[in-house]
């Protein structure tokens, strides 16, 4: 047994630290134009935002995040008395810059969303509000009360950009922002900013946009996050419409998320927000048992579970408190880790787990035993918090959303824990855990929570829940798209259109046609997914029948490890018939299983029939398209059921080694990259199709000896009928 020291060494000292900096900070902030959220300006723009809705009169919100935190970018949000809010646009700016979880000021986010204002037949007077995604001097509090409390060890968080979360490089555009978006909008002054509360923009937002009913009972809702702007552990419950925070632990370093992302870096080889996920996978392949993972009982006592649903580090173990990237571990967790990796070791070749070497290197399942040590001890700490959320509410519906909320295979472990069991021996009853999950739990999702949050605060109803999350930029014209395959190396023909229903048939089929004979195609169209997930307008596609496929695709296509699994897109009919959709994610018609962020147990048949999309693990992070939400890419998967005989594709994210493709010339961009990809589907927002594929001497004839083909055989079909 280590030794536990859990808890800061001076939390007097952090807690004076806090109070005074959040003082100080709100009265420079306020000069700057940032407004807290109890200010008058604030009450000012609540009361006439409430005007506007009682004469019946549409507003809009405008949701920031601005530079210093990581996914910056700006929501657009209408508002109605009758409807409340509903999402135009949330604008990611990493995907106009190219630079993946951007913190950069959002000048492109913020044109394209003042452009589909505009479009919409409205202009800036319209736009009530605009609010910030963070509440800046309570997270500047809290990053000097987290030094603080251990300090002087914890002064070395002083020194580093990225403590937390936040880059203090970029705070000087931060507190500029007011300047630099009246600027940007022609208005001749400062912008005003009001200032929402992190947690609460991440709680409301997933619990209003849910399938859940809080009139009956309480609904639970636990934002789990790497930190908010004073924690990073929030309970709360909504009831009948109202949202009541029960719970913060106020501490930085208390975090699941923390946790997560120090041992993947460190163990797996990869930098914060691009380590988590890659580790989840890599899970898969390791030693999933509690019994026998032989680092599963030590790495344990890195979290301690404390009463009330806490979560703590063990300080005597883990030094992420202050000291996160350079010297994480103390020398108990080194006897039981070894070494972590430096920050100049991450992607290297040699550091990074690779299951493909894995006869090579004799110690690549020893790695991967420890990934899967960690997922295990994550699920203990998941699983601990909403016991406690569930016992404090009695509620048997959840709401679960924080960056952590991506982690889909712990997702799918609170499904299995909370059953009938559970429920009836610790509320009297018979139930089982309703887990909604939504497409944006982290970050980018924050930028509509504030405004959804302040709609609700000025008196409209919680809005409609959502069903997709096509919301990322504007739609691309076809004028946009033949520009960009104007390029010398590209070869493109425009293939029909998708702007009636025998069109759009006809190129789902062809779609169809090509994966069907091995092809690898991607589907660009519409405006993008907000979300790190691409649910069908930014995919790539291949034969989920294929063993080969997932090897393929890794290494011909995205050149990624081959530990990273390679989704199940599927209509509803065929995501029932190959896996085990839970029970307790079915409201509004298994909506939770429409974003991928719940893995699901593959049924035994899924194995030997689809093959590369059922993970190391047995499972598959399912995604179900409606025919409603996606029409092109539902008519693809019921094309190709009659290709292939399941009506289920591999799907992964349109992108080489950067965010999603955004624009057409990020999509020629990315075909250019990935030396695999057999050509690309593009719609414009008339429905005009096109595909590209490589040209010149890249050209494999592929696309259009298949193009020739199916075009044979539709001709040969017309003739026979």
């Amino acid at each position: 047994m280590a030794e536990t020291r859990i808890g800061p060494r001076h939390p007097l000292l952090g807690k004076i630290g806090f109070h005074a900096t959040r003082w100080l900070t709100t009265q420079l902030l306020r000069a700057a134009g940032f407004h807290a959220p109890g200010s008058a300006f604030a009450r000012q723009r609540l009361e006439h935002a409430r005007e506007r809705l009682g004469r019946g009169e549409t507003i809009y919100l405008a949701g920031l995040g601005l530079p210093g935190t990581h996914n910056s970018g700006v929501a657009l949000v209408e508002v109605t008395a009758a409807h409340g809010p509903r999402l135009i646009v949330n604008n990611e700016e990493e995907r106009f810059s190219g630079v993946k979880h951007s913190s950069e000021y959002p000048q492109q986010s913020v044109d394209a969303m003042v452009a589909t204002l505009r479009g919409l037949g409205r202009d800036l007077d319209d736009i009530v509000a605009w609010l910030t995604s963070w509440d800046y001097a309570a997270l500047a509090g809290t990053l000097i009360r987290s030094v603080l409390e251990e300090a002087p060890s914890s002064f070395r968080l002083l020194r580093t950009t990225s403590a937390a979360g936040f880059d203090a490089r970029r705070l000087e555009q931060m507190t500029r922002a007011p300047k630099l978006l009246g600027r940007q909008l022609g208005l001749g002054e400062r912008l005003p900013l009001i200032c929402l509360p992190h947690h609460d923009n991440h709680a409301w937002f997933s619990f209003a946009a849910s399938p859940f009913d809080d009139s009956q009972e309480a609904v639970a809702i636990a934002v789990l996050d790497g930190t908010g702007d004073r924690g990073s552990i929030s309970l709360y419950q909504a009831r009948n419409g109202t949202l009541e925070q029960l719970s913060c632990n106020d501490s930085v370093f208390d975090s699941l998320g923390a946790f997560y992302s120090v041992i993947a870096s460190t163990q797996g080889g990869w930098t914060w927000l691009s380590c988590e996920g890659r580790y989840m996978g890599a899970a898969a392949w390791g030693d999933m048992n509690r019994a026998t993972n032989r680092y599963y009982g030590r790495l344990s006592e890195v979290l301690h579970l404390g009463d009330g649903g806490t979560v703590q580090l063990n300080r005597a173990l883990g030094r992420w408190h202050s000291d996160p990237f350079d010297n994480p571990y103390e020398q108990a967790l080194i006897d039981v880790l070894g070494p972590p990796l430096k920050p100049s070791e991450l992607w290297n070749p040699d550091a990074v787990l690779r299951v493909e070497d894995i006869h090579h290197r004799p110690d690549t399942q020893d790695r991967l035993d420890k990934a899967a040590a960690t997922q295990m001890v994550f699920e203990d700490a998941m699983v601990h918090v909403v016991d406690r959320v569930l016992r404090a509410t009695g509620a048997h519906q959840l709401v679960l959303t924080g960056g952590v909320a991506l982690n889909a295979v712990g997702n799918m472990r609170l499904l299995e824990h909370f059953d009938e069991t559970w429920f009836a021996t610790h509320q009297n009853r018979k139930a089982k855990l309703h887990l909604w999950v939504p497409p944006t739990p982290g970050d980018p999702g924050v930028t509509i929570g504030a405004a959804w949050r302040f709609a609700r605060l000025a008196g409209a109803p919680r809005g409609a829940p959502i069903s997709h999350a096509f919301y990322c930029g504007p739609s691309p014209s076809s004028d946009e798209i033949a520009d960009a395959l104007a390029a010398p190396d590209v070869a493109s023909r425009r293939i029909g259109t998708v702007a009636t229903a025998a069109g759009r048939e006809a190129i789902a089929d062809l779609m169809a046609f090509m994966v069907a004979q091995g092809g690898v195609i991607a589907l660009y169209q519409g405006p993008a997914e907000t979300g790190p997930r691409a649910l069908g307008h930014r995919s790539i596609f291949a034969n989920p029948c294929d063993p080969g496929a997932r090897e393929r695709l890794n290494e011909r296509v995205k050149y990624r490890e081959a530990i990273r699994p390679l989704a199940p897109m599927a209509t509803r009919e065929a995501a029932l018939a190959f896996f085990e959709l839970q029970d307790g994610a079915s409201d509004a018609d298994y909506n939770a299983y429409n974003y991928m962020v719940i893995t699901a147990q593959a049924k035994p048949q899924a194995q030997a029939r689809i093959p590369a999309v059922v993970h190391a693990d047995g499972t598959g992070r399912v995604q179900i398209v409606r025919e409603a939400d996606d029409p092109l890419t539902y008519a693809y998967l019921k094309a190709l059921g009659r290709r292939i005989g399941v009506e289920i594709s591999v799907n992964t994210s349109f992108n080489v080694g950067g965010p999603i493709a955004q624009t057409p010339v990020h999509a020629v961009e990315t075909l250019r990259k990935s030396k695999g990809l057999d050509a690309v589907v593009m719609i414009g927002s008339d429905g005009h199709a096109f595909a590209a594929w490589h040209g010149g001497a890249r050209d494999s004839g592929r696309f259009s000896g298949w193009f020739e083909a199916w075009f044979a055989e539709r001709v040969t079909r017309a003739a026979t009928t």
